[in-house]
């Protein structure tokens, strides 16, 4: 199903994962080994700079557990009641090692899932989540908006947000580490 697919600049897939439906990944993001991504009909949206981590499993749908309707991909859909709900990873979302994300959630900008929760609802801004079900544990900083900009202006950008980090250029300098528009190179 790669026509599914959309892959943007600078973006990894590692080995051993499945990816399979609809599928649009950003820029930058990455996604690590044994991960399962099944985007189904409805689809999912990795936003710029998401990550999810070993073995994280995200579904756009599911069968109807209750006992009501019969349930797997054998049944004929006529006897079956498949919840089906698209699965958005906002800008810098980043999901723990063996964490699952279930149809319809959105992860909003920021949020950071710990490793194995499960993640039924839809999240705040900014928050970390832990746990089965996942619940808002606190605030998420937000220094790495700032430190995105290192990576796309430039020395002129550089010199302004390392005054903002009260980190200066000779210490930049020392650390031997000079960030291009695109890449992040040794000297």
């Amino acid at each position: 199903n790669c026509e599914q697919i959309e892959i943007g600049d600078n973006s990894r897939i590692d080995d051993f994962c499945v990816l399979s439906g609809k599928i649009k990944i950003g820029r930058n993001v990455h996604i690590t080994p044994m991960c399962l991504v099944a985007g189904g009909e409805k689809g999912i949206i990795f936003e710029d700079f998401t990550t999810i981590a070993y073995g994280v499993q995200v579904f756009t749908q599911s069968d109807d557990y209750s006992g009501s309707t019969m349930t797997n991909s054998t049944i004929p859909k006529e006897y079956k009641n498949e919840f089906m709900q698209e699965v958005i990873l906002k800008r810098y979302s980043i999901v723990g090692t063996g964490s699952v994300i279930m149809p319809g959630v959105i992860l909003d900008e920021g949020t950071s899932v710990g490793a194995m929760s499960l993640v039924l609802k839809s999240t705040e801004p900014w928050g970390i989540y832990v746990g089965n079900p996942a619940k808002r544990l606190k605030d998420r900083k937000k220094d790495l908006l700032e430190l995105e900009k290192l990576t796309q202006g430039g020395l002129p950008m550089i010199i302004s947000v390392l005054g903002k980090l009260s980190i200066s250029a000779m210490e930049l300098l020392k650390s031997k580490m000079f960030f291009t528009s695109q890449f992040k190179l040794k000297l």
